[in-house]
């Protein structure tokens, strides 16, 4: 089956779903896109120019554009703090929906969008484009096949000399917690979905550096620990002097008990454990062996399309399903509260907390 497709949102960040993750989709007969939405009309010519679609199917109101175009689902790619709106028109057309992280801007309308969807028995998925990069799920699948032996901890790194208004997008310079709710909600999740169980503990340390051009804090350092009792740490900054692994080219350690594992700028190698070497004080000429990429026809955001329809296809949910995904919310959320209250929270009683508070 082709699913009818409305695409909201064709600047920026929709630019690129006009341009790169929805044609092969649309190649192999998966999906057809009918309608774009974005609120600038200028940003139109993505849709027009990628998607082939007639000017008159783009639209300024998400509403407007459910209200005329038969469709199966639609896509949402907005800043976070407007995805409510769009999934509010959604849910009022009987549209499934495909959202970029995060579900939304704070914990609370996260949730509220899940009872939503939940309630009107709709689909939703959430492209955590991050986690399902090829350098990640090769780390991912490697550990899940168990031949590193048990996961110890994790260590991951993302920073990038991204300093000066408009360098990450003007909003995200205006905007609170930028680090945190567009940066670290990828790097946490895949973090978590590594270690394989959910965040109990979460420590966060956040702040502004006097040259960097925001309006809230772009530097960070998180420490978690999971119910298994893997732990990760995690460094973030978006105002260093130099990018050393920036937006797709993060870095990742993976302590396992036969090896270690070591994602660098999207290059893998293992380190395996030899016990020759324990008594070598200071030894660190070990050399890595090369962990080939693994192959598929598509990753990222082109990937997740796919896996979406699956879904809709009556496959099993995909693993960032809205109700799954209300975890990766959590854990900014978490990182948020503990840097303000300077101590550990648990994500997990933040997550009981909303879903009490929240008023349909």
């Amino acid at each position: 089956m082709t699913y009818r497709v409305i695409q909201v949102g064709t600047g920026g960040q929709g630019g690129r779903w006009c341009e790169t993750f929805l044609p092969p989709n649309i190649e192999k007969g998966l999906i057809d896109v009918v309608a774009a939405v974005d609120v600038d009309p200028g940003a139109h010519e993505n849709a027009v120019e990628h998607l082939g679609l007639d000017p008159e199917d783009c639209y300024t109101d998400a509403a407007t554009a459910f209200a005329e175009h038969d469709a199966d689902f639609c896509t949402v790619v907005t800043p976070p703090w407007a995805h409510e709106e769009v999934v509010d028109a959604a849910v009022d057309h009987d549209l499934d929906i495909l959202s970029e992280k995060p579900i939304a801007d704070t914990l609370e309308a996260s949730v509220r969008i899940a009872e939503k969807v939940d309630r009107a028995g709709l689909k939703m998925g959430v492209t955590m484009s991050h986690r399902f990069d090829r350098d990640k799920t090769t780390v991912r699948r490697r550990l899940r096949s168990g031949e590193p032996g048990p996961l110890d901890y994790l260590v991951g790194r993302f920073t990038c000399n991204a300093r000066t208004y408009g360098r990450w997008g003007e909003f995200r310079h205006e905007m609170d917690n930028p680090l945190l709710v567009e940066g670290a909600v990828h790097q946490l999740d895949y973090l978590a979905d590594m270690a394989g169980a959910k965040c109990e503990r979460l420590y966060a340390d956040t702040w502004l550096p006097e040259w960097a051009e925001y309006e809230d804090d772009v530097q960070a350092t998180v420490q978690m620990r999971f119910g298994n009792g893997v732990r990760a740490t995690w460094e973030g900054a978006k105002a260093n002097a130099t990018t050393l692994n920036g937006w797709g080219s993060d870095y990742l350690r993976a302590e396992c008990r036969d090896e270690t594992l070591v994602l660098d700028d999207r290059e893998i190698e293992r380190y395996p454990y030899e016990q020759e070497r324990e008594s070598v004080v200071g030894a660190t000429d070990a050399e890595g062996e090369p962990v080939p990429l693994d192959e598929q026809d598509a990753w990222g955001n082109t990937w997740l399309v796919e896996q979406f329809v699956e879904w809709l296809d009556g496959g099993e949910p995909m693993a960032t399903d809205v109700g799954s995904n209300l975890q990766s919310v959590a854990l900014v959320e978490a990182a948020i509260e503990s840097s303000e209250r300077d101590e550990a929270v648990d994500p997990q009683a933040l997550l009981a907390e909303a879903r009490e508070s929240v008023e349909l």
